[in-house]
């Protein structure tokens, strides 16, 4: 008889059955002292007690505003201390927080604020190429004319409060550091009063993921859920509180905020974060100066690493763990961050955001073949099962699609009842879309995932919310966006226009129409008009066909 595709992870090490808040104050009781938090570019370096003051005074302070449990606080950021005291602190009042992806543009930070109903948003003034203010300026002309928490706006009728970083002063925002110095004695018991009132079972957060039928949907996410998958990427990882985690990649994206702050702070280790976005260099000198024990990243950031000119002058011989996730890993990649930045124990994880995120993750003993060919076993507490296309489990070493169960799968996508259905069924499993295989070890090792997803360095792009953007342009009949082979971030997407007739465009122009609308990474690389997709005989697109054939006509190596 074939053993089945199912498998559950060991429940040796019990659920952690808290609240963030109140598991945040019971490491802190025991590590006050030491190193939570060192952020380089911020020159700030904080202990756990002076971690847990800070969040306190600004959860009393955004209550102090008349916020609610349960209302959402938007944060639109970049890596900053300001952004971990949020995370924490929104989950100390009962808030809900709401990850804005830095990269945004106008229409998309619009849709969020209005699809989860901000009551609060905070932002930092610019980063890179964007400046948030005068994107929130357009999007909420009232803010010049207001008095700071007395924004009434016509658009965004639920938004109160905007929040800004920095200290410079801007009409109708107020300073972050404002918020918590207004609190006093009183305030700080209320918010204790509050915090006594949460359930680790109530929403924490909320995250933006890219939907096939366009519009992004709102992922929410519960303390029990993301506190606890933290924890169990830490213990595989092996961390204590001796370890200082260099953090490079986004915290508005899970790989920050839970594999990295949470993984942290529920085993009392220090987070570390090299500057407001990923540079090489800066890592490089943030690990050497701070003594880093582990490391996280994306292939295309530690391939950037490893190509650095000045690699070999920097001592990384304290390193000895990390994360490598977001897109599959080359063999030669992991057996050059083993072998040059010593990071024997560095580790795998899959996942998806819907699953808090992590589903597997390889352990620090799995043989290097097994880290770079599978995404290890599965998780603690977790059940996963592959299935056929009738929904009935496979037997092992069959493809099938991944669906994933327990503690980690969210609560559902924001107001949204029919994607939620569709994606969770009545017996609490997560469809993820992902075709993997199980071996008889238990092992998993995906193969495929939704057909039309693209990933770029680690950023999922699914073509259909680029299409729906790009069919308001006034020249184009009919769009599709596929993703074409890239040797730096492993796909770049590509759109194929059908013009209205009697209309000429270019690709500048296609370009041009999206700048500023959506995040750049979405901005499709390459452009081609087209004069029909290929069809099956029943009429529907052959996305593969479109596909294979573009990068041929572009000289990519086909898929």
């Amino acid at each position: 008889m074939h053993q089945s595709s199912y498998v559950h992870g060991s429940r040796d090490v019990q659920l952690i059955g808290e609240t963030i808040g109140a598991h945040l104050a019971g490491i802190t009781a025991h590590f006050g002292d030491r190193e939570a938090l060192v952020v380089a570019h911020q020159n700030i370096r904080w202990t756990y007690s002076e971690l847990l003051d800070r969040v306190n005074r600004f959860a009393a302070g955004l209550l102090k505003l008349g916020l609610s449990p349960g209302e959402r606080v938007g944060i639109w950021a970049q890596n900053c201390a300001e952004w971990v005291v949020t995370q924490f602190a929104t989950a100390q009042a009962g808030l809900v927080m709401v990850n804005i992806n830095p990269a945004y543009r106008r229409s998309e930070l619009q849709y969020v604020l209005d699809k989860v109903q901000c009551s609060a948003l905070i932002l930092g003034p610019s980063f890179k190429s964007s400046d948030y203010i005068a994107m929130v300026h357009d999007v909420v002309p009232e803010l010049r004319l207001s008095l700071a928490g007395r924004l009434n706006a016509a658009n965004l009728p639920h938004l109160r409060h905007v929040i800004r970083l920095g200290v410079e002063k801007t009409v109708g925002m107020l300073n972050f550091d404002e918020v918590a110095d207004a609190v006093d004695a009183a305030d700080l018991d209320h918010l204790a009063k509050v915090s006594a009132l949460v359930q680790f079972d109530d929403p924490v957060n909320i995250q933006f993921t890219s939907g096939t039928t366009g519009s992004p949907k709102g992922a929410t996410l519960t303390h029990h859920n993301i506190l606890n998958n933290g924890f169990f990427i830490g213990e595989t990882m092996r961390l204590t509180e001796h370890d200082r985690l260099c953090i490079p990649v986004p915290l508005y994206h899970c790989f920050g905020m839970v594999l990295g702050n949470l993984a942290c702070v529920t085993h009392g280790a220090t987070m570390v974060f090299p500057g407001e976005g990923f540079d090489a260099k800066s890592v490089l000198d943030t690990v050497q100066a701070e003594r880093c024990t582990g490391l996280h990243g994306v292939p295309t950031m530690f391939i950037a690493i490893l190509d650095h000119p000045d690699f070999a002058a920097y001592d990384l011989s304290r390193l000895r763990t990390g994360i490598m996730a977001g897109s599959p890993c080359p063999v030669e990649i992991m057996t050059r961050v083993i072998q040059h930045m010593h990071m024997k124990d560095v580790t795998i994880a899959y996942g998806m955001t819907e699953t808090s995120p992590v589903s597997f993750q390889s352990s620090v003993d799995d043989p290097v073949d097994v880290r770079v060919s599978t995404v290890g076993r599965v998780h603690p507490h977790l059940e996963v099962k592959i299935v056929d296309g009738g929904g009935r489990i496979v037997p092992r070493g069959e493809k099938g699609e991944l669906l994933t169960r327990g503690y980690s799968v969210m609560l559902g996508y924001w107001g949204d009842e029919e994607k939620t259905r569709e994606a969770i069924d009545p017996a609490r499993w997560m469809h993820t879309g992902d075709l993997a295989v199980i071996d008889e070890q238990g092992y998993c090792r995906i193969v495929g995932r939704s057909k039309d997803m693209v990933i770029r360095g680690g950023e999922n792009i699914y073509p259909r919310e680029i299409e729906e953007f790009l069919y308001r342009h006034p020249k184009i009949l009919d769009v599709q966006c596929v993703g074409v082979p890239d040797p730096k971030y492993g796909e770049e997407l590509c759109a194929c226009i059908i013009l209205r007739p009697g209309t000429k465009a270019d690709a500048e122009e296609i370009r041009s129409f999206c700048s500023g609308q959506i995040a750049r990474y979405k901005i499709p690389r390459y452009v081609r008009f087209v004069s029909a997709f290929p069809m099956t005989v029943t009429g529907k697109i052959q996305k593969h066909v479109l596909r294979d054939q573009v990068a041929s006509d572009l000289g990519l190596a086909a898929e």
